[in-house]
C-alpha cells in the first residue's frame, strides 16, 4: 500500500532535500549523492519510493528529474519551507513581534526574507545605529526608508546620504517630520531640496517602526506585541528579501503624501 504523497514528502528528509534539489534540474546519482552528501545506498531506497510516487522519473540520460506532479507539488511546498526556515532561525522574535504592520499577502511570503540577522545590541550600545545598517546603507546607491520615531543619529545620517549623492526616498510619520521641524530644521530643509530626495509623509497610525531597503540589504524593526520598540532588528542581504522589502515599502509609499516644501 503506498503511502499518502504528504507522508512521502515530511517523513524522510533525504526525499525532502532531493526533491528541492530537482527543482533546479536533472541529476544523476552521482551528483545527488555530492550534493546532498548521500550514500548510493541510502539514497536509492527513497528515490525508488518517489519513483513509485510518481514524482521523480528517470530519462534517457539516467537522470532523474521531477515528474509534472513532483513539479506542480515541490513548487508549492517550497514557500512554506522558506517560511519555516526563516521563523525557526529567530523563532522568539517573531513570535513575539506585532506583525500587522506587514501587509497579509507580504506576510505570507515572509520566507522571502533568506537568511537573517537578528541584530540585538548590548547595553551599551543601546541607542547607536548598528554598524552593519550604517555601513552598508552608506555604500549603497539606492535607499529607501521609513522611519516611524526620531532617532538622534538619522539627521547627520540623512545629511550624509545626500551628500553621498545617493538616490534618496524617505517617508517619515507626521510626529517625527514636526520633531525635526523643531530640532533640525536645517536638516529637513537640505532633504527637501535635495534632487536626489523624495521625501513622504504618512501619519501616526502605522505600526511600524523601521523599514530600509536598498540593492544591498532589507533591515526591519517591528514593535513587539506589547506596542514597544525594544531595539531588535531583522537584517537580510538575499535578492529575494530586497524584493519583498521594496513591495513593503511602497505599500506605506501608496498611503503617504509627497512633501514638496517645508
Amino acid at each position: 500500500m503506498k503511502s499518502s504523497l504528504s507522508d512521502t514528502i515530511w517523513l524522510s528528509e533525504k526525499r525532502k532535500n532531493l526533491l528541492l534539489l530537482l527543482v533546479e534540474g536533472p541529476r544523476n546519482i552521482d551528483q545527488i549523492k555530492t550534493s546532498l552528501n548521500v550514500t548510493s545506498k541510502a539514497m536509492m531506497p527513497q528515490i525508488k519510493i518517489l519513483k513509485e510516487q510518481d514524482m521523480i522519473i528517470q530519462n534517457e540520460s539516467d537522470e532523474y528529474e521531477l515528474s509534472d506532479v513532483g513539479r506542480i507539488i515541490v513548487r508549492n511546498m517550497s514557500p512554506l519551507l522558506k517560511t519555516l526556515e526563516v521563523i525557526e532561525e529567530n523563532r522568539e522574535y517573531w513570535a513575539t513581534r506585532d506583525l500587522s504592520a506587514i501587509p497579509e499577502p507580504l506576510a505570507y511570503r515572509l520566507g522571502e526574507l533568506g537568511q537573517c540577522m537578528l541584530i540585538e545590541p548590548d547595553l551599551n550600545h543601546m541607542f547607536d545605529l548598528p554598524v552593519e545598517f550604517t555601513e552598508n546603507l552608506t555604500r549603497s546607491e539606492d535607499v529607501k526608508m521609513f522611519a516611524s520615531y526620531f532617532h538622534p543619529l538619522y539627521p547627520e545620517l540623512f545629511s550624509e546620504i545626500i551628500e553621498r549623492g545617493i538616490k534618496f526616498e524617505l517617508i517619515l510619520t507626521d510626529s517625527v517630520l514636526n520633531r525635526m521641524k523643531n530640532d533640525c530644521l536645517d536638516h529637513l530643509k537640505l532633504l527637501a531640496s535635495s534632487d536626489n530626495t523624495e521625501l513622504h509623509v504618512c501619519d501616526d497610525s502605522i505600526k511600524l517602526t523601521t523599514v530600509s531597503v536598498t540593492e544591498r540589504f532589507t533591515y526591519i524593526c517591528l514593535f513587539n506585541k506589547d506596542g514597544r520598540y525594544d531595539h531588535r532588528k531583522i537584517m537580510s542581504f538575499d535578492d529575494s528579501a530586497r524584493i519583498w522589502g521594496e513591495e513593503l515599502f511602497s505599500y506605506y509609499q501608496e498611503r503617504s503624501r509627497q512633501l514638496k516644501d517645508i
